[in-house]
């Protein structure tokens, strides 16, 4: 059986909603509430690495744990990795890597991806939806994913692009959902990479991935988390969470 570790990469300064990660749901933190949803999918430890000590001292206020990285890091990737040198762990086969901005991340979406990079052993495993609204498809707040085949629950096709506007409905095109495993002497390749150009003009960093012949095998999610970027995304899930609980 693989052996996994759940790294979370948080900070407060994003641009569109700055402080996010300690805005509450139901009275915990956002990032808290990724990381109890991290926890209860049972796959492996789970850390936040972030640059900022406040969110440090909620995950730990919350039962969770976190390491302090660098405020120099210019992507997600490069902030776990540094999380994963400094925790020295030994005989992790997967570093699987969790948008810290979906506290409604289903965890039988999280353990289907677990079973599927233990069966298939993909450089890099990640997921996605399908699209039912087609208006989405010009959504560039939603990422698509074009695979080489149908993406079904049974196999684990490969990647072709990452879009964030397409107007090709013939092809084989997902939402795909900011979760990644890697295995860790690809993640420790790909932060070696400079930044490509589409990955930084679309600010999609698995096309620094792909644009340097690494592969990524993509799993079919049952649902679709609502990623938060907006303050109107924290208020519309917030009212949903909360109406639920």
């Amino acid at each position: 059986m693989s052996k996994s570790v759940i790294l979370i990469p948080s900070r407060l300064s994003a641009t569109r909603l700055p402080r996010k990660p300690l805005l509450e749901i139901n009275g915990i933190s956002i990032i808290s509430h990724v990381v109890k949803k991290a926890k209860e999918a049972d796959i492996g430890d789970v850390y936040v690495a972030t640059e900022d000590k406040e969110i440090i001292d909620d995950v730990k206020l919350n039962g969770g744990k976190a390491i302090l990285t660098s405020n120099r890091h210019k992507t997600g990737s490069d902030r776990i990795f540094e999380c994963f040198e400094k925790l020295n762990l030994n005989n992790i086969d997967y570093i699987i890597n969790l948008q810290g901005d979906e506290p409604n991340i289903d965890i039988n979406d999280l353990k289907h991806l677990n079973k599927l990079i233990e069966l298939n052993k993909p450089e890099i495993g990640t997921l996605a939806s399908n699209i039912e609204d087609k208006s989405k498809l010009n959504n560039e707040n939603i990422v698509k994913v074009i695979t080489d085949v149908k993406v079904t629950d049974k196999n684990f096709p490969i990647a072709l692009n990452f879009k964030r506007k397409t107007n090709n409905l013939n092809s084989n095109i997902y939402h795909h959902l900011g979760i990644y495993a890697y295995k860790p002497e690809i993640l420790k390749r790909l932060i070696k990479y400079e930044q490509t150009n589409n990955e930084i003009k679309n600010k999609l960093e698995q096309l620094r991935a792909t644009e340097n012949g690494i592969k990524i095998n993509v799993g079919l999610a049952k649902f679709c988390p609502i990623g938060i970027d907006t303050m109107e995304d924290y208020l519309a899930l917030k009212k949903k969470l909360e109406y639920n609980s």
